[in-house]
């Protein structure tokens, strides 16, 4: 087993290697997750989109398979039910899209909304106890994480600015995911507010870690060791990575997805708030292209996506990507797998999962670490003198 000097991940989690797969919704599956959690990683099931039966079966099927750790994930945003006026307005909004597909907007049925993290599903998790519990959109109300802390539950939530990692140690949580505005999927905001004022992962990582004692887990634009290295050397103790995994086949994303993240450039995403209301970082396609990227007209999340529902259900049955909803951070073109080796063996481009290493340029990730170190031991750079950074690689 591969020797990581930065530990701090490693024994907070019970994890052998401190790669985790990011939960997502809609597209990570049981399969995934297992399969990153034998290869060493802490594998993720998003519950977002799941009722707690659905949630308690996926759960199972983890247990029957393995023994080590995993991760649930649920929101805790606050509900803000529109008006009617609203209603009115976003429908106007969608009304040019409905008429290309030849659908009617006024009359879409209900659709399943996503449900913030409450006293339900706090019972639920005390009861089945998973080892490592995420949110996003910040934490719970106090009473609900002191629940789940007293069930020696790890508890993990997003920030995307040195105010929310500060917050986060402040109530509770035992690491904090970083995350740079190269991710994909949702933002995790609940304090900041502009999305256009968000922080690229390396240059927000650093600050966090001056600021904040407990564990960073970095996200956002990691794809290969070379991401992970230098994450590490700016003071995180473990990655978080989402789009590199959608290239699995462990991955439940329809041909259009995966063809769509082959061919996405560095520049073929954006941050759009028009499937969910909420900010989230997607490959830019027709219905975000005519669309904006941001309107004011969406409704808050997660009402607005009841009606885009039926125009990504028409599109996909029409063999086109043009209104489908396709998450993707800024890195989907650095590394590709086309079988499940990716994730049994290795995360992208040459990082230590599990026992055998995998080579990037010729050198394994922990050649890469003593590379850093020594250049660091040169120069004299210590970030956090005799901190909780000191001697990261």
């Amino acid at each position: 087993m591969q020797q990581w000097r930065n530990r701090r991940i490693l024994d907070l989690l019970g994890m052998e290697t401190p790669i985790i797969q990011a939960p997502m919704a809609g597209a990570d599956s049981v399969r995934l997750a297992l399969a990153v959690c034998k290869a060493g990683g802490l594998g993720s099931f998003a519950c977002a989109l799941k009722s707690l039966d659905e949630v308690r079966a996926s759960v199972q099927k983890l247990r029957e398979a393995t023994d080590r750790p995993f991760n649930l994930n649920f929101f805790c945003h606050v509900m803000q039910a529109p008006s009617q006026a609203d209603i009115e307005r976003w429908r106007d909004f969608l009304r040019p899209f409905y008429v290309r597909w030849g659908l009617d907007p006024e009359t879409v049925p209900p659709s399943r909304l996503r449900m913030p993290f409450d006293k339900e599903a706090c019972r639920f998790v005390e009861e089945i106890r998973p080892p490592v519990v995420s949110f996003h959109f910040g934490l719970p109300a106090p009473a609900l994480v002191d629940r789940l802390k007293n069930r020696n539950i790890r508890i993990l939530s997003t920030a995307t600015s040195v105010a929310e990692a500060k917050w986060l140690e402040e109530h509770g949580c035992d690491a904090v995911i970083v995350q740079g505005v190269e991710a994909g999927g949702h933002r995790g905001m609940f304090l900041e507010k502009d999305p256009a004022r968000q922080a690229g992962l390396f240059a927000l990582l650093p600050q966090v870690a001056d600021q904040v004692k407990i564990p960073l887990i970095a996200t956002g634009g990691i794809a290969d060791a070379r991401g992970i290295v230098a994450a590490f050397a700016l003071g995180a103790s473990g990655v978080q990575m989402g789009t590199a995994y959608l290239f699995c086949p462990e991955a439940e994303i329809p041909p259009l997805y995966r063809k769509a993240l082959e061919e996405v450039s560095e520049s073929g995403t954006a941050l759009t708030n028009l499937f969910s209301g909420r900010p989230a970082r997607a490959i830019v396609n027709r219905y975000v292209e005519e669309g904006g990227l941001m309107s004011d007209a969406a409704l808050p999340f997660p009402y607005a996506a009841t009606l885009v529902l039926p125009l990504r259900n028409a599109s996909e049955r029409a063999n086109s990507n043009d209104c489908m909803q396709l998450w993707a951070g800024q890195a989907a073109q650095l590394r590709r797998f086309s079988n499940s080796r990716g994730v049994l063996r290795g995360v992208p481009g040459g990082v230590f999962l599990g026992k055998r290493p995998l080579n990037v340029r010729g050198s394994a990730l922990h050649q890469l670490e003593n590379r850093y170190s020594q250049t660091r031991r040169r120069r004299k750079f210590h970030p956090n003198p005799g901190g909780q950074h000191a001697g990261l690689l």
